[in-house]
């Protein structure tokens, strides 16, 4: 039988120490195929390219590991989708992003280019995980990382997942023998308290820096944010159908329609 084909992408572009990180954990899994971004693409979510043209490039990154590699003018998503009908042309049996640095715990994982990568291809039937360690510098260690993913890859190859769900897993800034173990958790309640700075480039015009602060409004001990807050790999089963389930029967019991 021939082995498992595998597509590895993330947000933070094919040069990320974090895709390489992934990249050699997948390839004890089936063959591998990285189609990533040509340059960093950090909190684009699920957005597409549709008014410019897409180009993708072959690159000798992973020539080390024997791994063919592209890279794509377009966003995470534009990647998978790239991907599946130039590339491998054919449906992956198993889509990895990551490893991000930083978070995309608890609302991060709406913004988050890493997730929806993953995300595209959940929502062409694919299994898929999204990876993060809550490192964001350049130089992370990722030796724990990659034993965690190496185990989370392992059980998805071997049992699966229910259909329309793929997994956002994060992994604490830790040395592995402080990392307590694995929590399937939920999202967190917690989102960012945001706000301009507000500054004036040289010839007098107005410019804007978005920064803000984390807030988590959730005390619950069986958030995402609490595995990571106290030592634990968060594993978060996610969906894309957004719909809100009760609120329809609110509506339909309340509302004068």
């Amino acid at each position: 039988m021939s082995k498992p084909v595998i597509l590895v992408t993330n947000d933070d572009g094919i040069i990320s120490p974090g895709i390489r990180a992934l990249v050699e954990v997948a390839q004890h899994f089936g063959d591998v195929v990285v189609v990533a971004p040509d340059s960093p693409q950090s909190g684009m979510g699920h957005a597409i390219t549709i008014h410019d043209p897409l180009r993708i490039q072959k690159v000798s990154i992973f020539d080390d590991l024997g791994i063919p590699a592209y890279q794509c003018s377009g966003t995470p998503v534009d990647c998978v989708k790239i991907a599946i009908d130039k590339i491998i042309k054919r449906k992956p049996d198993l889509c990895v992003s990551g490893i991000n640095h930083g978070s995309n715990a608890a609302i991060n994982v709406i913004y988050s280019g890493t997730m929806s990568a993953a995300m595209e291809a959940a929502i062409d039937g694919i299994p898929a995980i999204g990876f993060s360690i809550l490192d964001y510098t350049f130089d992370a260690d990722f030796s724990a990382a990659k034993v965690y993913a190496k185990s989370i890859i392992q059980n998805m190859m071997n049992v699966g997942l229910l259909p329309d769900a793929l997994l956002n897993v994060n992994i604490p800034k830790l040395p592995l023998d402080e990392i307590k173990g694995i929590k399937i958790c939920r999202q967190a309640n917690a989102k960012w308290k945001e706000e301009f700075d507000e500054r004036r480039d040289p010839s007098g015009k107005n410019y804007y820096w978005l920064i803000g602060n984390f807030v988590n409004n959730d005390q619950g001990e069986d958030t995402d944010a609490w595995a990571l807050d106290n030592g634990y790999v968060s594993i978060v089963p996610v969906q894309f159908d957004l719909t809100h389930h009760h609120a329809i029967s609110f509506i339909n019991k309340n509302w004068n329609l």
